[in-house]
């Protein structure tokens, strides 16, 4: 699993398919040349200060380290973007069952 850093990236991601969930927002593309699983994660000042937002992203990263290595699509960009007070402060299985329902809904479609 590789990690995005480039902004047109991100932005090409959200001009694909979005889920929204009560932990996380998610973002899906399939890119249609490559066998990997690359993903983004973000969290505006929405969420808190630089302490609330770290704590936002380690949860999404362990989330997603977890979940898109068995319900991930290689060949797909995903960017999982925390939400104000949600994704900090919710228990982590259903942060887990959140992405499975949010990548079945992108997937489906």
């Amino acid at each position: 699993m590789q990690v995005l850093s480039k902004r047109s990236e991100f932005l090409a991601a959200a001009r694909a398919r979005r889920q929204g969930s009560k932990g996380m927002m998610v973002q899906g593309r399939n890119r249609h040349d490559a066998e990997d699983i690359r993903v983004g994660f973000t969290c505006s000042k929405k969420v808190g200060n630089a302490v609330a937002r770290n704590r936002a992203k380690r949860r999404l990263r362990e989330v997603a380290r977890i979940v898109l290595a068995s319900h991930g699509k290689p060949g797909w960009d995903y960017v999982l973007i925390g939400r104000a007070t949600q994704t900090a402060a919710r228990p982590f299985d259903q942060l887990q069952t959140d992405l499975i329902q949010a990548l079945k809904k992108i997937h489906g479609k």
